[in-house]
């Protein structure tokens, strides 16, 4: 696939080990780093060192931290393409990462996809779990979900519902502002089995948890932010009992027939499937 097909950005703050570990698992299997824009949020740990020593495709660095919606929209923007791939920077990528997500999407005719994950520790060996997940669950595709540790983009979607929302207060509600316009613009969306990613869980999120004083249970964004959605109680309500409904059949399907599905979590040394 020509590189100049697609971009990625992710933004980071702080954790520069986890940020290190997604770089060298991107070099790992040639994803190449002149597509990369990598945009941070006013690190303070030796995470803008370590980016100075990179080859990337483009380098913002914010003088406060503006929230992962306005570094998303930076980063997008920097490095303009046919698929914009947004992403965390507390992933492992596998071979043929992009290529077969985005091959995933456009066989399905879709303009948002998300790689299959498999999130907690890596206490397994993620390298021999990619060859035999993405050979068994190529086919796969959980349609109408996705989630935001990678969504690639199409253009297109930019023009049809805009971007992310750039209001840093938000503290990490932003990707569901923008699932909410999808399904306004009635886009389809999927997570594709054909790629997969190691994701370590919500490090930045973590951290910023810790500096506010939060426990890990504790929500980060605003209680009050699904005002936003314009959505009565009621409506949420049924809308996450319906999400969850099908998440639970999709994965009962999927593990009857494949021994596994496209979202899995590691706890107590196994796979618990989603």
């Amino acid at each position: 696939m020509n590189p100049n097909k697609y971009s990625l950005t992710f933004a980071c703050y702080n954790s520069v080990e986890y940020t290190k570990m997604c770089i060298d698992s991107m070099v790992k299997h040639g994803t190449p780093l002149d597509r990369l824009v990598v945009v941070d949020n006013y690190s303070t740990d030796g995470t803008r060192d370590y980016l100075s020593t990179l080859p990337l495709g483009g380098r913002i660095l914010n003088s406060t931290n503006l929230g992962c919606g306005t570094a998303w929209n930076q980063g997008a923007l920097a490095l303009q393409s046919e698929w914009s791939i947004i992403m965390n920077n507390d992933v492992l990528v596998s071979p043929l990462w992009i290529e077969n997500l985005i091959h995933a999407a456009e066989s399905k005719n879709l303009k948002v996809i998300s790689p299959a994950l498999i999130e907690g520790p890596l206490d397994y060996d993620f390298e021999a779990f990619n060859l035999h997940a993405s050979s068994e669950m190529k086919d796969v595709h959980r349609f109408g979900s996705k989630h935001a540790v990678c969504l690639a983009i199409h253009k297109s979607v930019w023009m049809d519902v805009g971007y992310f929302q750039p209001i840093p207060k938000l503290l990490g509600y932003e990707d569901t502002l923008f699932f909410n316009e999808l399904k306004k613009s009635n886009i389809q969306t999927a997570i594709t089995g054909a790629s997969w990613l190691h994701h370590f869980g919500s490090i930045t999120q973590t951290a910023m948890k810790q500096e506010r004083g939060l426990a890990e249970k504790d929500g980060l964004a605003n209680r009050y932010n699904y005002k936003l959605l314009n959505q009565s109680w009621m409506q949420r309500k049924l809308g996450k009992i319906q999400a969850k409904k099908q998440q639970a059949e999709a994965s009962r399907n999927e593990v009857k027939e494949h021994g596994m599905s496209i979202h899995g979590l590691r706890k107590n040394n196994a796979f618990e499937w989603i």
